[in-house]
């Protein structure tokens, strides 16, 4: 690495080429990065509900999530802003720092509301992993080169989606280790692979910047903040308060506030924008980011309903649902391995996320028939479908807007990628939960009603030991959807219209996903396929160096 990092601020031609083994060194400790908060999302949210008994505050959890996506979601372009001002390795080194701050912090925290202030932090640190490993690749690697590295990075979700539930359920369920209560656990694991990571990242992440002077839009961070925080909060909370309730209609009038005088000091900032308003006139940043935007949503559908049908239909605990989980990541890395080697070999691309949203559709659509009965192979051959078109989609939109953008914006077009379908995946998340919830009542119902009239039904409720859940369904106080777990004690024929009314809530759930799917199967055809550049971010930056040198100076006026 040495050829490399001693090269000053502005390298001569040819500074910027590095090689196979200088590239992986690099990703090395991107992927540490990455790691971190894709593993402590799913170890998060397999434990939270154990947090929320531990800390008294069960029904305030929904609250720890929505302070740490807030803070991810708002920090993104930030990150991807300065990242262009003062460089990349300084930045990604804040965004470890942060996380590893936030999680100790977490780790001992004693109640639900200091818990979602340190996870605000966590958030803080998280909005740059993501987004900054990205823009670092794409300053590294070439368009055309980059999907085959993107391979390493789906190995790494990969991994946490299989360990993460795993060691959130481990943690979860520990009362104690090392002196320390279990579930705090959860969060102190980050602190030692966040020390790795820093020390890995300030010894190998040392590329050539230039730094440009440019003023930083503060105005239009703190207008994005004031028109997502309350988007996001109506987003996880309206369920609970009322999509028309007074406190929702607040947050709309201040969240679409906010946006719209976002947008117009994004006008008057011009080229400092914290979202520079004429990368949208390029077709291929606009129309890809709004696939992205419903990619979000789409991907975000499949994978909150999934976990649910499989613990609550099927019955399976939260540690073994992540693990049946895999079919979906294998299906995810084989196809993002298998389309970046394709892409690199021949330049083309835009096929692969038009066959992938295909298939999202497709399995979404053979989801929505998928019941009580079905047999375990059949979903888990679905999410191996369903990850293959993820796969096929995800890092290929990326390239393709890396690849439009000038070197300039190359932080701010990635992250941009990663904020847009962050924004999806919450209001996803959202809708899709509302919609399970807001029908799976009527939905159980009328199977309780059909039941009630067969004789297994009515044997079953007249056993001694079902005495106490027939009085309480005759005076409708005998279950509580917010907590299923009655249903693993209940005699299965009285559980079987409970199981009945959630995977007819969930079918529903999917039917929408696929609906949206669809709508995003119909507008990638129209993303144009731009030549993919066989030259790396560092390289254009050089090129346009030489092509400024070169020319003439402008002609004294006399």
């Amino acid at each position: 690495m040495s050829e490399t990092t001693t090269r000053a601020d502005a390298p001569p031609p040819g500074a910027a080429l590095l090689t196979h083994r200088q590239i992986l060194t690099i990703l090395s400790g991107l992927l540490l990065g990455l790691f971190l908060a894709a593993l402590d999302q799913m170890i998060v949210a397999t434990a939270m509900k154990t947090i929320a008994d531990e800390l008294h505050g069960q029904t305030l959890q929904a609250w720890a999530t929505t302070a740490y996506l807030i803070t991810a979601t708002v920090s993104t372009p930030l990150y991807g802003k300065l990242s262009d001002i003062y460089g990349r390795k300084p930045m990604y080194l804040t965004a470890i720092s942060l996380f590893l701050a936030g999680s100790l912090l977490c780790g001992i925290a004693n109640s639900m509301y200091e818990l979602a202030a340190f996870r605000a932090v966590q958030g803080l640190g998280a909005g740059g992993l993501m987004s900054l490993a990205m823009a670092i690749l794409a300053d590294i690697t070439s368009p055309r080169e980059r999907s085959r590295y993107t391979g390493y990075f789906m190995a790494v979700f990969g991994i946490s989606s299989v360990a993460g539930p795993v060691v959130g359920g481990l943690f979860a369920g520990m009362e104690s280790f090392l002196g320390t209560a279990g579930w705090r656990w959860v969060f102190l694991i980050n602190v030692p692979v966040a020390l790795i990571a820093l020390v890995v990242v300030a010894k190998v992440l040392n590329i050539p910047h230039q730094r440009v002077n440019h003023r930083i839009d503060f105005v239009g961070a703190g207008l994005l903040t004031v028109g997502l925080v309350p988007l996001l909060i109506v987003a996880e909370q309206g369920r609970e308060w009322g999509w028309a309730s007074g406190t929702a209609i607040a947050m709309y009038v201040v969240g679409v506030t906010g946006l719209v005088a976002f947008v117009f000091a994004e006008k008057r900032m011009g080229d400092e924008a914290l979202l520079p308003l004429r990368l949208f006139k390029r077709q291929t940043f606009s129309l890809g980011n709004l696939i992205n935007f419903i990619l979000g949503v789409g991907m975000f559908g499949g994978m909150v309903s999934l976990p649910l049908y499989l613990q609550i239909v099927k019955g399976y605990s939260a540690t073994q649902s992540g693990l049946m989980m895999l079919p979906l990541t294998l299906g995810i890395m084989l196809a993002a391995g298998t389309s970046g080697n394709i892409t690199a070999k021949t330049g083309r691309y835009k096929v692969f996320p038009v066959v992938g949203f295909g298939l999202m559709t497709l399995s979404l659509f053979l989801f929505s028939t998928v019941g009580t009965d079905t047999p375990l192979y059949q979903p888990l051959v679905l999410m191996f479908v369903m990850g293959a078109g993820l796969g096929l989609c995800m890092q290929t939109l990326l390239v393709a807007i890396q690849n439009d953008a000038e070197p300039r914006d190359m932080g701010v077009a990635t992250s941009s990628a990663t904020f847009f379908r962050q924004i999806g995946g919450t209001v996803g998340t959202a809708v899709f939960l509302s919609i399970l919830f807001s029908t799976v009542g009527d939905k159980i119902g009328n199977a309780l009603r059909t039941a009630l009239g067969t004789p297994d039904f009515q044997a079953a409720l007249a056993r001694p030991e079902n005495r106490e859940f027939a009085v309480g369904l005759q005076s409708g106080t005998g279950f509580d959807l917010d907590n299923t777990e009655f249903l693993t004690t209940l005699d299965p024929v009285l559980a079987r219209p409970f199981l009945d009314g959630f995977s007819g809530s969930i079918d529903l759930v999917f039917l929408v996903g696929g609906v949206v799917t669809l709508i995003g199967f119909a507008i990638i055809w129209f993303l144009r396929e731009v030549p993919l550049s066989s030259r790396s971010g560092l390289e254009r930056v050089q090129d346009q160096n030489d092509e400024d040198a070169a020319r003439p100076a402008p002609a004294a006026m006399h």
